[in-house]
């Protein structure tokens, strides 16, 4: 019997994270994979876990933003923004930035 495709996925991520926990992308991957399935507290523990370990890994402040914002906890999206946006400087990722910033502002009344 086969396996849902995501359970797959989740599977191998997991495994790839037991030998090395602080894999960015595996880890990235884990939490995309949670929240297309929507397991979105799982998601927001792999997103938060991913910048722990790589505290200058874009993407993860910014689809946690986007999983907060979808979950209307919009106070944690707004802090999740800001800290990308310090990545965003740190790293001088001006795209996910500026990206970050308009999501800010569609934020910024709620």
């Amino acid at each position: 019997m086969q396996h849902p495709r995501g359970m797959d996925k989740i599977g191998m991520l997991s495994e790839i994270l037991q030998q090395n926990p602080k894999d960015a992308f595996a880890r990235y991957g884990l939490a995309m994979a949670y929240a297309s399935e929507g397991k979105t507290d799982e998601a927001l523990r792999e997103f938060a876990t991913t910048t722990e370990y790589n505290p200058d890994y874009v993407p993860a402040y910014q689809m946690s933003a986007q999983t907060l914002v979808k979950a209307g906890k919009f106070d944690e999206a707004r802090a999740r923004l800001k800290e990308g946006l310090a990545a965003c400087e740190r790293t001088g990722n001006t795209h996910a930035a500026s990206e970050m910033s308009v999501m800010q502002d569609e934020i910024a009344e709620v």
